[in-house]
């Protein structure tokens, strides 16, 4: 590749807490909603008993691990690693008088060990849990009671952390919350769309509160949104297809649009309108929306097609989300569809809506990864998707967008958040453990790792063209 990325690109991987950490009731932690899904986010829920066993528990023990998991980061050359705190860590119950110190000072080792080897940390706020309490005893969410609660969190850890961490986002894929209300919210599952959009309002406010509270007490600090980048084509150029995509891309869109903006878009008006929903926002929700991000984050596993046709739509199972599969992609293991071009299409996309220097903070292949006769794990089909996937992004810095860095999922192999399974791998770094829970969690680099390691040297140059066939 002829194109070198810029000085500043920031480069490494993304964990998530209660994927790596394990220790879930250590020093003081409370459980989380992710603490009783122990299948997953897509999984069963189930109510924790003393002496029970889930695989997040101990996860890859990145909780005493951690030393030795950033040194292999640093090896590969990262200068950013994503990860999140555990909310849990700091207010066990969500609505404490007084933070975990312990919770505290454990982040407080693992930021000190960070700058040792100048690795910039990038903050999740909220990954995917929040303090079991709050979901069980104020239905998540959908009491505004949280928004407080939340704004006292990050206010705590900004203040905490500020002087190491300059570079946070609020919510993990915020737009979860319209396929899995659990997950994203603390909502029951079968809650109804009033419940589920009042929710989402309440985390828009908290997200813009935060914002606010960042930008008083770390004045030089970044602090984006995050999104699940879903991005749909048309499945045939019919009008009907067009105009279908678009409103579907507008159901994510939306948490984008309301955290750059700083507003409600007319279209999701009209569309809560049709759907019964009335929402509460009161004048000072919409004072608090003002306060905008200052960059756009997103994950990236795949796109999917949309159909006006209600026979096409019957066929939106078979892929991940509510996705009609697209006939001329092929698929991961499980079923994820891979589109390399769609990542530059996405920034592109989002770039030209929103004008805001853009994230790319999740990215990866999950496979099965299988160790020869030398013990060595040759993992080139990783190393083609994230070729393909990086070179799409530089391509797209050329097209002219603000690309500030690119943290691939998960750099070490971590609990899959979807299906609970070790055996969904996608590090560069294997960790001896299965889905059972059995191994002795030894660290290994894969192929991928040297790979990793000589492309951030070369700041990209060592990316080649990918191949595409159109069949």
């Amino acid at each position: 590749m002829s194109f070198r990325f810029p000085d500043s690109f920031l480069w490494g991987g993304a964990i998530a807490a209660n994927q790596v950490e394990g220790s879930h009731v250590a020093d003081g932690k409370g459980l989380s909603t992710s603490d009783v899904q122990p299948k997953g986010a897509f999984g069963e829920l189930v109510k924790r008993v003393p002496g029970d066993f889930n695989i997040k528990d101990i996860a890859i023990d990145f909780y005493h691990r951690y030393p030795e998991d950033i040194a292999l980061f640093n090896e590969m050359g990262f200068s950013c690693l994503r990860l999140s705190i555990a909310w849990s860590r700091i207010f066990p119950n969500g609505n404490d008088a007084q933070p975990n110190e312990a919770g505290l000072a454990y982040y407080d080792k693992v930021f000190d060990e960070l700058k040792q080897y100048g690795i910039t940390p990038l903050v999740t706020l909220s990954h995917y849990e929040m303090p079991l309490h709050l979901a069980e005893h104020y239905q998540g969410w959908a009491s505004r009671d949280v928004i407080g609660f939340f704004e006292k969190y990050a206010r705590v850890v900004f203040e905490r952390f500020g002087s190491r961490v300059k570079h946070w986002l609020t919510f993990n894929e915020i737009n979860v919350t319209l396929d899995e209300p659990f997950t994203g919210s603390g909502l029951p599952r079968d809650c109804s769309e009033q419940t589920r959009y009042q929710a989402i309002h309440h985390q828009l406010v908290a997200s813009a509160k935060a914002v606010k509270a960042c930008h008083e007490i770390i004045p030089d600090a970044q602090i984006g949104n995050m999104m699940l980048g879903a991005v749909l084509y048309p499945l045939t150029s019919h009008p009907a297809d067009v105009l279908k995509a678009q409103r579907q891309n507008h159901d994510w869109l939306f948490f984008g649009d309301v955290q750059a903006r700083g507003y409600y878009p007319s279209y999701m008006k009209r569309k809560l309108a049709q759907l019964g929903v009335t929402i509460d926002i009161t004048a000072e929700d919409e004072q608090a929306l003002k306060e905008t991000v200052d960059f756009i984050s997103f994950s990236y596993y795949m796109t999917g097609c949309a159909s006006a046709d209600p026979k096409e739509q019957q066929k939106a199972k078979g892929n991940m989300l509510e996705m009609i599969a697209n006939p001329y992609l092929d698929k991961s293991e499980w079923g994820w569809q891979i589109d390399p071009i769609g990542l530059r299409y996405l920034l592109n996309l989002l770039w030209d809506r929103y004008q805001k220097p853009i994230f790319v903070v999740e990215n990866g292949l999950g496979a099965k990864d299988q160790m020869n006769a030398q013990g060595e794990i040759e993992d080139d089909y990783r190393i083609d998707y994230l070729n393909s996937h990086l070179y799409e992004v530089g391509e797209a810095i050329q097209d002219g967008v603000e690309v500030m860095g690119y943290t691939s999922w998960g750099p070490i192999d971590l609990v899959s958040a979807s299906t609970a399974q070790m055996s969904k791998r996608y590090g560069f770094i294997y960790v001896d453990r299965d889905d059972e829970g059995h191994g002795s969690l030894e660290r290994k680099r894969k192929k991928s790792f040297f790979w990793y390691q000589k492309v951030i040297a070369s700041k990209g140059e060592a990316l080649t063209k990918p191949i595409y066939t159109r069949s």
